[in-house]
């Protein structure tokens, strides 16, 4: 606070009503204060008795996914806490729900708490609003990879895991594939639609005749794209699903349809009772009890030191057959 009043040429108390958003302050003097904290990057420390007692350290780590709605971002929570809570350490967990708006948003406040580390899923176009505070604050990224700032990455096998799915579609005879996919801005949908799309020329069939539904958010709106498709007249026989809500939306539709037995279907990520519907689901299982796990394991270790070069850490995925991506076309 000295320093931003120093810069800002005012009174430590201005500073400090300003930054508490106080009244009392001139606009102008606000306006000196507001640039002279950007300009320094300071942000309101709001742990410092805190930090003095415990040497540093606030004993909790920021957690920021996309959306607790998905049971995949549910797990990567649970097994991350689980890991942390043995060594005494809280997590401050958010739900970004995909907004690219929010990310900063959020992971200010979480500087502002003064937090020991920073996990996150990234959604914005870069994080390079992250550098300067790369040296002082250990950052893990889990489910994609950032970009504009190195650091470490744990994710799964995208790529190798669509392409095993689509292998398996056509194995079983499927040459009249679709492809449903999440918003296509995001890291794992296009690396997804990359490993479906290769494999596929790998065994010599034409993208141009595969029908990719891109951009669907959600289980709603992938129901009523499977309905159009698989009542239009060039259904497809088998269908891939590059993310868990967007797996429930075509499965709706095939059971409205009675088709959940004639249309083959691999959907990407596992889920609760996959193994209770009708065939069972065929799917490409991402671990996420792994992806918790190892991003947890690698925070800790930045934070006790660790200053090797960051990398990437792929975590493989494994086809699990269930029934639904067994189905022979007609």
């Amino acid at each position: 606070m000295r320093d931003v009043a120093l810069l800002a040429g005012v009174g430590i108390k201005t500073v400090s009503r300003v930054i508490n958003d106080e009244p009392h302050v001139s606009e102008a003097s606000r306006q000196k204060v507001l640039r002279a904290a950007h300009q320094l990057n300071y942000q309101l420390d709001m742990a410092a008795r805190s930090l003095r007692r415990a040497g540093q350290h606030t004993q909790s780590i920021g957690l920021l996914l996309p959306s607790v709605a998905n049971p995949f971002h549910g797990q990567i929570h649970r097994a991350f806490g689980d890991v942390l809570a043995a060594h005494g350490i809280a997590v401050m967990a958010a739900s970004m729900d995909d907004d690219a708006g929010r990310e900063q948003a959020i992971v200010t406040s979480l500087l502002r708490r003064r937090v020991d580390g920073l996990v996150l899923t990234p959604i914005a176009a870069s994080q390079g609003y992250l550098a300067p505070y790369s040296r002082a604050l250990p950052t893990i990224f889990i489910d994609r990879e950032p970009h504009g700032i190195d650091a470490d990455a744990v994710v799964s096998d995208n790529a190798v895991g669509a392409a095993s799915a689509s292998a398996h579609l056509i194995s079983q005879g499927h040459t009249n594939l679709a492809y449903f996919g999440g918003r296509a801005d995001i890291q794992t949908a296009w690396v997804r639609r990359r490993g479906f799309s290769e494999e596929l020329g790998r065994a010599g069939i034409s993208v141009a005749s595969i029908p990719f539904l891109d951009g669907l958010q959600g289980e709603d709106s992938a129901y009523l794209a499977a309905r159009t498709l698989l009542t239009g007249p060039a259904p497809p026989t088998a269908i891939f699903s590059a993310q868990i809500l967007v797996t429930w939306g075509v499965m709706r539709a095939l059971k409205d349809l009675r088709l959940n037995r004639t249309v083959a279907l691999v959907g990407f990520g596992d889920f609760t009772l996959s193994n209770l519907t009708n065939p069972g689901t065929t799917v490409v299982a991402q671990h996420p009890e792994r992806l918790g796990r190892l991003a947890a394991e690698r925070i800790l270790a930045r934070i006790n030191g660790d200053r090797q070069e960051p990398r990437t850490y792929i975590v493989p995925t494994e086809l699990i057959h269930r029934g639904s991506g067994e189905l022979p076309p007609p």
